[in-house]
């Protein structure tokens, strides 16, 4: 032996280990975070969508009963873009309306039925 000194470089190798593995789970933060927004501003979107067609079958009931005067699917559409959406589809059954609003939030098609006309005799 010459008595060459020898330099322990273990701890050399895994510097800055440590940032790229915050980084990485701030990334993984920030994506399920933009996901979990998304998917809040969606079910917020359904309520809107739920309010105007419950809006619109109370609408179209109204002119069914002769509350008020018009055609029962022409007031359901007017009351669904009242309140931002469109009337998908529209139903009178006796005293009942059954329609459909729909609006598309970023690509993704929303749609929701509502019924309203006098309580049934059960």
């Amino acid at each position: 032996m010459t008595g060459r000194a020898v330099a322990c470089t273990a701890g050399r190798d895994e510097r800055g280990s440590a940032t790229v593995a915050v980084v990485g789970l701030l990334a993984a933060l920030l994506v399920v975070s933009l996901a979990a927004i998304g998917v809040c501003g969606l079910l917020a979107a359904k309520q809107h969508v739920a309010a105007a067609a419950d809006t619109a079958a109370l609408a179209a009931a109204d002119a069914v009963s002769g509350r008020v005067s018009g055609y029962p699917c022409d007031r359901a559409g007017r009351a669904a873009a009242l309140n931002g959406a469109t009337l998908a589809s529209c139903t009178i059954d006796g005293l009942d309306a059954v329609v459909s609003a729909s609006w598309t939030v970023a690509g993704v098609p929303i749609t929701v039925w509502a019924r309203a006309g006098p309580p049934s005799a059960r």
